[in-house]
């Protein structure tokens, strides 16, 4: 009987303390004294409930406390500022504020004028660039060309040679006489030859041209010699002596001509 009455707080104790909290908080059996339980249940009961009321009261009671200081601060903040907005400029602050305020748009006038400068600078770069890339890409055969047209000169002098009637005779074959068909053959030979030359030239932008009969052009002509023609227009180009050629619009070899001379 001893024993059984000495393990008895031992086993309440053990099952107080497998029980959880939260059934010890809403129990009712655990939440008051029992007679009927040993002292240490009921001891270890009330410790187990004293730790999360006093926490719980804690938490609430620090909220608590930093919503008033706020509010408190934000009700500071907004008397002054209104007593801020409600107090009038003197009048050397608004002089003050007004000298900032002028100085502020100068200065905005100032920068804007430079960014305007500055984006009209670099317009005016492109479009140079622009031009200086076409006129570089248009004119890079400048030098070739020049070497190019004397050997179309030579084909001009070669055709030039040869009359049109001693064409037309060794074309025809008469009584008693034979026609030089090779000699009509090599002409038209040379022909196709300057013609396709020519072409493939005008291709890349060097065109050839004959001022016979145009208005004297000093940017154009070169004016050889010079004789009164009284069945001919004043300063009017009557004689090629050699053909000029362009390289895209640009004069790259002027006209030798013969101009007359009626004054």
């Amino acid at each position: 009987m001893l024993r059984q009455f000495a393990s008895a707080p031992s086993k309440a104790a053990r099952m107080a303390a497998r029980v959880p909290r939260a059934t010890a908080a809403t129990s009712p059996f655990l939440q008051t004294a029992s007679p009927f339980r040993s002292a240490a249940a009921n001891n270890f009961a009330v410790r187990s409930r004293q730790p999360l009321s006093v926490a719980s009261s804690r938490w609430y009671s620090s909220e608590s406390d930093a919503a008033k200081d706020g509010a408190k601060t934000e009700a500071a903040d907004a008397a002054k500022e209104g007593e801020a907005a409600g107090e009038p400029l003197s009048a050397a602050d608004a002089a003050a504020l007004r000298k900032d305020l002028e100085t502020k748009t100068k200065e905005a006038l100032e920068w804007k004028d430079k960014f305007l400068r500055s984006v009209a600078d670099f317009r005016n770069l492109q479009e140079r660039t622009q031009r200086e890339i076409k006129s570089a890409r248009d004119f890079a055969i400048t030098g070739f060309s020049k070497d190019l047209v004397d050997s179309v000169d030579n084909l001009d002098r070669a055709l030039s040679m040869v009359p049109e009637s001693a064409l037309a005779k060794a074309a025809t074959k008469g009584e008693g006489e034979e026609g030089n068909q090779d000699l009509v053959n090599l002409v038209d030979g040379l022909k196709m030859t300057e013609n396709v030359l020519v072409q493939t030239l005008k291709k890349h932008g060097l065109e050839r041209f004959d001022p016979n009969g145009d208005k004297f052009n000093p940017n154009e002509h070169e004016a050889t010699f010079m004789t009164p023609m009284p069945d001919k227009e004043h300063n009017t180009v009557f004689h090629t002596q050699q053909k000029g050629f362009r390289l895209n619009g640009r004069v790259l070899r002027a006209a030798k001509v013969g101009v007359v001379n009626n004054k």
